[in-house]
């Protein structure tokens, strides 16, 4: 699984080590590290966002290791949209009501359009969207994307997919 934690960090050398260390031992893959040396939390601390994927059943070992170490775990949150696919829509995109477009993937519960990038080169003429769609797994992403193929085709747009098809952090 896919783990984004915010740690807090005592501003003297060596820290950062200190709680990448423990990730490395579990076995995790650091995906990125954010360390905001220059902000400081009201307790002084600074504050680093950590994003890794480690196997869930040794999580709860890791935050205990961590926080004996005297690294404060602030924050922890599980990224539940693992599967991402990326398609281009063309037609009359704006007329044909995008909102509710997005609303068919994202009412599913496990699929959600988490980017979209609109070219319009006038109202009456033909626009584009570039579309990034996000699931819990393979299959819900395919059945998403079975979703918005129904939907071009009901309101007459070409469909071009997938771009990109692939689990995130692969």
């Amino acid at each position: 699984m896919i783990v984004s934690m915010t740690l807090e960090l005592k501003d003297i050398p060596g820290q950062l080590v200190l709680a990448l260390s423990p990730i490395s031992e579990f076995h995790g893959n650091i995906m990125s590290v954010i360390h905001q040396h220059e902000e400081k939390t009201p307790r002084g601390t600074i504050p680093v966002q950590i994003r890794f994927e480690i196997e869930h059943q040794v999580l709860n070992k890791l935050i205990e290791r961590l926080e004996k170490s005297g690294v404060k775990v602030a924050r922890v949150g599980e990224e539940r949209l693992r599967s991402t696919v990326s398609v281009i829509l063309i037609g009359h995109i704006v007329h044909s009501d995008m909102g509710d477009t997005i609303d068919k993937i994202d009412s599913t519960g496990f699929a959600e359009v988490v980017d979209m990038s609109l070219s319009m080169p006038a109202i009456d003429k033909t626009s584009s969207a570039y579309l990034v769609i996000n699931a819990v797994g393979e299959n819900e992403l395919s059945t998403a994307l079975d979703i918005m193929r129904d939907v071009a085709k009901k309101k007459d747009l070409l469909m071009i997919e997938p771009i990109q098809m692939n689990s995130v952090g692969a």
